[in-house]
């Protein structure tokens, strides 16, 4: 399930955890646990710290989940090389 996830993060864009929850038919503690190890291991980042209140000079504003109003963490892939 894990490959899936870094599938779904390399297709580009963010993601919240609920949305990837859905698109990998499980729970959000679930994906969250994944996340954060993930992120502990250097391959993903949390945008939400970064962006707050920044998104109109920023890139991926019409295509990032934080944009949407909704609550929660969002993720997204690092630079570092995914080699599990």
């Amino acid at each position: 399930m894990i490959e899936r996830l870094l599938e779904l993060m390399r297709a580009g864009g963010t993601w919240r955890v609920e949305d990837l929850a859905r698109a990998l038919d499980t729970t959000p503690v679930l994906v969250e646990m994944m996340l954060e190890d993930l992120a502990r291991r250097g391959y993903l980042k949390s945008l939400s710290d970064v962006c707050d209140a920044r998104c109109s000079g920023c890139a991926l504003a019409e295509q990032c989940a934080s944009n949407t109003l909704a609550t929660g963490m969002v993720w997204t892939l690092s630079n570092k090389d995914i080699k599990l």
